[in-house]
């Protein structure tokens, strides 16, 4: 059985786009405009979990549909959706289990609701567990993180290969060849000067 979701803001794009990831994803979604449609939908259905945005109506809106789901018998897990993050002691006395700040990689959000569904079981099976962090990764931030964690990888794996290299080998830097001493020359000889006498004149 799909697990049923419901989706509150009045952003249409970011609306109807989450609905598609949610529901490619394997969900059962549906979708409120306001906090009054919200509140709505959470007393005549039963969801297990509710997203809301916080700014809607009015700056608190999403506050009411968090009461409301805390209202109801089914107990949903409940995530605020939000652009402008607040502090944790902020979204936990609103009432919610997890803020989810916007815009999220879908890897990022399809994780971070599976903890809350099964922090949600728990909950309900009487075990308790902390409630993770909110976690961000957009924008060009991301991106230079997954580049310098890419890029630290490779140095450290050709640094492991050249050491692997170096002690199978037990290179040994080779020994500097010597040229041989020039032997000295022996003095040249002196060539004997022989003065022939002039024959004396008769």
């Amino acid at each position: 059985m799909k697990r049923r979701i419901l989706l509150v803001d009045d952003e249409v794009a970011v609306l109807l786009t989450l609905k598609a990831v949610l529901e490619i994803s394997g969900f059962d979604v549906d979708t409120a405009t306001s906090a009054r449609e919200g509140k709505a939908r959470i007393r005549h259905r039963e969801y297990e979990m509710v997203i809301t945005d916080m700014r809607m109506e009015d700056e608190r809106a999403g506050e009411d549909v968090i009461a409301e789901a805390r209202k109801v018998s089914y107990k949903p897990a409940v995530a605020l959706l939000t652009a402008f993050p607040v502090d944790d002691i902020s979204w936990q006395d609103m009432g919610a289990d997890q803020m989810l700040v916007k815009p999220m990689h879908t890897r990022v959000l399809l994780q971070q609701l599976e903890d809350l569904f099964v922090a949600r079981q728990n909950e309900l099976s009487g075990v308790t567990v902390k409630k993770a962090a909110p976690v961000r990764t957009t924008g060009k931030s991301a991106a230079k993180r997954s580049a310098t964690v890419k890029k630290s990888t490779k140095t450290a794996a050709k640094k492991a290969v050249v050491k692997k290299r170096v002690a199978a080998k037990k290179v040994v830097a080779p020994a500097k060849k010597v040229a041989p001493a020039k032997k000295a020359k022996p003095p040249a000889k002196k060539k004997k000067v022989v003065v022939k006498k002039a024959a004396k004149k008769r």
